[in-house]
């Protein structure tokens, strides 16, 4: 690769004006392997280099060009050249913004589709009746028919812009349940690391102390062990507060 395309990848890719002391130190290591003597010589092929670049782009075929900001370089279109971009970032969809419940039914829609709003609201354990409406009106899924059931409820289903938005070719390139479910437990697990003793004493968490000796009584045995308080036994009474009763 050429000098003059690394200035170029380098200045492209920078998302803040980048100096030209910035550039030589990327560069430095290749430019000396290329032959150049010393450091002199590579700063000269630099700024060369980079001139050229310059150059090139203030051209009248190229759209955009290299500026000079801030004491950096960076690309940007010519300002004869605005209006055609102004029109273009107009035309731009703005990106969507999706709460938790429309995610959450969106993801069922898209695994189960064709479903129903009964089906969706037996998954969630809540009416979806209003997410359903918002999500009609971004257009990310559409109707699919009725299913042939007692009241023939409305069969719902993913749209072209649902995989414009995220990026899919088609719905079969969603991750399986099966990854989906391993995603979640490691991104679980990962919330649920260990917390070591001296981490707990150093951000003021009680730590309870190993049983000392002088725990014991005179006669070598344990003292015996209080009764567990009432309301605790009363919480995991089965048939009253255990959920799995």
């Amino acid at each position: 690769m050429s000098l003059k395309a690394k200035l170029e990848a380098i200045i492209y890719a920078a998302e803040a004006p980048v100096t030209f002391e910035q550039i030589l130190q990327l560069v430095r290591e290749s430019v000396l392997n290329d032959g150049a003597p010393d450091d002199a010589e590579v700063k000269s092929r630099v700024r060369a280099a980079l001139e050229e670049l310059v150059s090139d782009y203030g051209a009248s075929e190229h759209g955009i060009e290299i500026r000079q900001v801030a004491g950096g370089y960076r690309m940007s279109t010519k300002p004869e050249q605005h209006d055609m971009v102004r029109s273009f970032a107009k035309s731009l969809k703005p990106p969507i913004r999706l709460s938790l419940p429309a995610l959450e039914t969106l993801s069922v829609i898209a695994y189960k589709q064709p479903v129903t709003v009964p089906e969706i609201n037996d998954i969630r354990s809540v009416d979806s009746s209003g997410v359903i409406a918002t999500l009609l009106d971004r257009k990310l899924i559409t109707t699919a028919g009725r299913k042939a059931v007692i009241g023939r409820p409305i069969l719902y289903k993913t749209t072209k812009e649902f995989l414009l938005r995220f990026g899919l070719n088609e719905v079969s390139e969603l991750p399986s349940m099966e990854e989906f479910e391993k995603l979640v437990a490691d991104s679980f697990q990962s919330d649920l690391l260990p917390v070591e003793v001296g981490t707990a004493e150093s951000s003021g968490m009680s730590v309870a102390p190993p049983p000392d000796s002088a725990d014991l009584t005179s006669s070598g045995t344990e003292e015996p062990t209080s009764e567990p308080e009432p309301v605790l036994a009363e919480q995991l009474a089965p048939g009253e507060h255990d959920p799995a009763a």
